[in-house]
């Protein structure tokens, strides 16, 4: 799927850390695992390089930029779908999963970035997308043509004899129904995202096979690891009984985490996952802490990363986010898996408007060091950061004003079913401004060249305006970057596995505008201090005392009197402590 607000990510992937022997001997006793020490970088492929000149990203273009990627210091990078797609939800909709998208290149251009990537110590982690498949896809052309079709069951079919089925809600139908009838064989197929990406039926052994076999075709070609799109829908009640009154309000409750979800995933570790020297990307954390310690405990042999989205969903309106709440969720999640599992650290992706735009503050005095004290955020958490292409820059929103420019299917659609059942549109166009997934999708800032050194011709979408003073030019020039303070603190976090292993404490948890708080492994701690707000702000810390030196800071320099640290607007400062 791309995913809309309920979606979950799992994830396991990357390379060790290189740290002394001295600190790798401090951490062995947190169950070192170098994928819990990876920096992952996600890649929007249709956003990140052009090299043909047709205004769509591509393969080749990635391979161009690969010593950029290894720059970052990162050790892994995972790409959104390149298959074989007509494209209606960009590429989450597959017409074959053993080929590649045309506008993306070849099988021999994807072998070459494999090569490439491995070349430099990176790992590669390929997106399978297995809830549904594109309505042009073979399977469901077959299961359509008749009742008695040896694909039939490969997909979800309801009788039109037997009535209309139960209500089900579609995140991207213009009409938000998730049945959608087909006179063929007089039957409704079921849909949960778009009605041309029909689910898939997992009750259906032969499809578990089917899937089962193309994972093993791409570890076969190399790929380190698999992220498994939308896959907490994988399983269903296929009685499909009516939903009750409210299950918006957790529309995951009754979606997600279906009767036979970890049968299929212990099934696919027996097939697949056990036998390649891969891991699983998965969708699929749950909607409680027991659910996602049942997904990826170590005992259970279906995933190992928990990857939840109550964080990102903090914005969902133009109103933001409040601190508070912000501290309570992470604090939260940490204190689930501090003994068992294993978290992931995010704040943007491909399904979420811009990191500094949501969570900082992206006007020209605010851009660079709030978006330096948010990825510093990211980096400093326990967990795996994930690190989505462009935030290393402090990229913005776009900001469309109308609908006519939007390309993201679930902003089209949406504007239609608003628009069809009489709410207000220009407040409908507002909150897309801010949230639209496609202000996360605009082409990467390469230079202040034409379309900023993207594409030679004109890009799938506008580049913002700003990209003369964002780029990757202009920032590796400047020591002072968001760009150069990214690289540090991935340095910082792959030299220090207190970062990554240690203990998490929260300190004044009340505080409205710092988040302030210390990682701890054996003897080493750090203290670290975020400052959410635009002025300064003070606090009261008996730790001051015990700062041995400053490791990170976005400013020249911190400012303290005794106990009392002042912080200047949106300044992050990451602190040994004796």
């Amino acid at each position: 799927m791309n995913r809309l607000p309920f979606a979950f990510l799992l994830l396991l992937i990357a390379l060790a850390c290189t740290n002394t022997p001295a600190k790798k001997d401090a951490a062995a006793s947190s169950d070192q695992i170098w994928w819990k020490e990876a920096v992952i970088y996600q890649i929007y492929p249709r956003s990140f390089k052009d090299s043909d000149g047709d205004g769509v990203g591509d393969l080749k273009g990635i391979l161009q930029e690969l010593d950029y990627i290894k720059s970052l210091g990162v050790d892994m990078v995972w790409l959104n779908p390149i298959y074989a797609s007509p494209n209606d939800d960009n590429g989450y909709d597959i017409s074959d999963y053993r080929d590649i998208m045309k506008e993306f290149g070849t099988m021999a251009d994807f072998d070459a970035l494999i090569k490439g990537l491995h070349e430099r110590g990176i790992k590669f982690v390929m997106d399978v997308v297995v809830n549904h498949s594109s309505d042009e896809h073979e399977w469901f052309k077959q299961s359509r043509s008749s009742r008695d079709n040896p694909y039939r069951n490969y997909y979800h079919w309801w009788p039109a004899e037997k009535g209309k089925p139960n209500y089900r809600w579609s995140f991207f139908d213009e009409t938000g129904s998730a049945w959608m009838y087909d006179s063929l064989t007089n039957a409704y197929y079921l849909h949960y995202f778009s009605r041309k990406q029909p689910d898939l039926n997992w009750e259906n052994p032969k499809v578990r096979q089917e899937v089962y076999d193309i994972m093993k075709f791409w570890a076969e070609k190399g790929v380190d690891g698999f992220r498994l799109d939308a896959f907490q829908f994988a399983s269903k009640d296929t009685s499909f009984p009516p939903l009750p009154e409210g299950y918006q309000k957790n529309v995951i409750k009754y979606y997600g985490m279906g009767p036979h979800l970890h049968e299929y995933l212990q099934e696919m570790y027996r097939e697949v996952l056990s036998k390649y020297d891969v891991f699983a990307v998965s969708e699929g954390a749950g909607s409680t802490f027991e659910d996602a310690h049942a997904l990826v405990d170590a005992d259970r042999n279906e995933l190992q990363m928990a990857y939840h989205f109550e964080s990102v969903d903090l914005v969902n309106s133009l109103d933001g986010y409040q601190l508070s709440r912000f501290k309570e969720v992470f604090t939260r999640w940490d204190s689930a898996f501090a003994k068992n599992g294993w978290l992931s650290v995010f704040l943007s992706n491909h399904d979420n408007a811009r990191l500094v735009s949501r969570f900082g503050n992206d006007s020209p005095q605010f851009r660079a060091p709030s978006a330096k004290m948010l990825n510093t955020f990211i980096l400093s958490m326990r967990g795996t950061p994930y690190c989505y292409y462009g935030d290393e820059l402090g990229m913005t929103n776009i900001g469309f004003d109308s609908i006519s420019q939007y390309r993201d299917i679930a902003a089209i659609n949406g504007y239609k079913l608003a628009k069809k059942e009489g709410r207000d549109l220009d407040q409908y166009l507002a909150k897309l401004k801010f949230l639209s997934r496609d202000n996360g999708r605009t082409p990467m800032q390469w230079n202040d060249t034409q379309n900023a050194g993207f594409s030679t011709g004109k890009p799938w979408l506008p580049v913002n305006d700003n990209y003369q003073q964002i780029n990757v030019i202009a920032e590796e020039k400047n020591p002072n970057s968001v760009l150069s303070h990214f690289k540090k603190m991935v340095r910082l976090r792959k030299d220090n596995p207190v970062l990554v292993y240690g203990d998490y404490r929260i300190i004044q948890a009340e505080h409205p505008d710092i988040y302030a708080y210390t990682r701890t492994l054996g003897e080493q701690k750090m203290l670290v201090l975020l400052n959410f707000s635009d002025h300064n702000a003070d606090i009261e810390l008996p730790e001051a005392g015990a700062i041995a030196e400053t490791l990170i800071d976005n400013y020249d320099a911190l400012e303290r009197a005794g106990n009392k640290i002042t912080l200047k607007p949106y300044q992050a400062v990451v602190a040994g402590l004796k």
